[in-house]
């Protein structure tokens, strides 16, 4: 047995906190079970891909497993492209945002994960030699000073090719056949229909803006509300049947995946601390300048991205969002989280909905 599965048994078996103060779910619109990831850093592939799982479900009424690694495939060839247009100087690596995976959906279509696995091996997805290949490639071209025109392409397919597979241009799914546009038609996926949305104050509200976060390389627009504003549209998606793709900063004590929650700590400092109270730990009251300070200072970065599956609350009455992470079901909730509205309004970068599942007000400002 593995030594994180140990560790989750013995926790298990002594009643840890995550039992111990489990928060009643309340509303549940996930579409399809928790994978992993794998040894990539496409985290925003999977917790899109999720999201247009449960949109698919919303809108046709059926379940359906999507590649993942399609759209990393489709955005591979961009993100080379878009390096060298930069000479270099922009960011290269196998990251993205929700809006990548839209955007995919948008110029080739989808496609079954039974149709496209990516060439997922018997351990799961490794993509630690495509990386260093693809970056290698890159670096290469555009030390050459040539541009675009250095580079021949047809090598980065070719590597593509290896690693993750040819995108198909058609195929059989259930009896039909299909194009990948027709099959992502046929599940209702309109990619034009989803908006980001952020909450900084270093831009106007009211307005779309750049988030300036490293993994957005394709430099695209968040409409920027005011924090009370992101939590409430959040949450009015939620009660309208609409889950959430959600951007957030995972790297402080009050994230724990073993455990199965996100918060705050104010009472404990660690999550051994906190683990270990009798009751969940006091949370600070998360404010817009307390939010921007974080981001201002880098204390919050864009670390992974997570589907909003759902709702629950505890017993001192306060309210989680349930989320869907990638890194597999080891752990007591089956790699589902409680993420506490201080976690949320402290650490989110942002998020994406199906315009229909914003509020009317903001759809009238946004001008959908």
């Amino acid at each position: 047995m593995k030594l994180k599965a140990l560790l989750i048994s013995a926790w298990l078996l002594i009643g840890g906190l995550a039992h111990a103060q489990s928060p009643k779910v309340e509303l549940d619109l996930s579409a399809t079970e928790v994978i992993s990831q794998g040894q990539t850093g496409t985290c925003w592939s999977f917790c899109t891909t999720s999201f247009l799982e449960s949109e698919a479900l919303r809108l046709t009424g059926e379940r359906h497993d999507f590649s993942e690694m399609a759209h990393v495939r489709v955005i591979y060839p961009e993100k080379v492209e878009r390096y060298l247009r930069y000479h270099g100087h922009h960011q290269f690596g196998p990251g993205g945002l929700s809006h990548d995976v839209t955007h995919a959906a948008e110029v080739y279509g989808m496609v079954p994960q039974s149709v496209y696995n990516g060439r997922e091996g018997a351990g799961g997805h490794n993509h630690k030699v495509l990386d260093r290949k693809m970056k290698a490639l890159a670096k290469k071209w555009a030390k050459s000073g040539k541009g675009s025109v250095a580079g021949d392409f047809d090598e980065v397919d070719a590597i593509l090719d290896a690693h993750l597979g040819p995108l198909p241009t058609s195929f059989q799914y259930q009896g039909t056949t299909f194009t990948p546009v027709s099959f992502r038609d046929a599940m209702g996926i309109d990619p034009a229909s989803y908006v980001t949305l952020s909450s900084f104050a270093h831009h106007p509200f009211g307005a779309p803006f750049i988030l300036e976060v490293p993994d957005n390389h394709a430099l695209e627009a968040f409409w920027n509300v005011p924090l009370d504003a992101l939590e409430a549209e959040v949450h009015h998606a939620l009660d309208n049947g609409f889950t959430v793709a959600w951007d957030a900063d995972v790297s402080n004590e009050g994230f724990s995946f073993l455990e199965g929650w996100a918060i705050m700590p104010e009472t404990a400092a660690t999550k051994e601390q906190w683990g270990g109270l009798d009751a969940m730990p006091d949370e600070p009251l998360v404010d817009q300048s307390m939010r921007q300070v974080a981001f201002d200072t880098q204390e919050n970065t864009d670390d992974h991205l997570m589907h909003i599956v759902g709702r629950a609350t505890d017993a001192q009455g306060r309210r989680y969002f349930v989320i869907k992470n990638s890194w597999g079901q080891d752990n007591p909730y089956g790699g589902q989280q409680f993420v506490s509205m201080s976690y949320f309004r402290h650490h989110t970068m942002g998020v994406m909905v199906h315009e229909a599942g914003i509020s009317p007000t903001l759809r009238q400002e946004m001008g959908r």
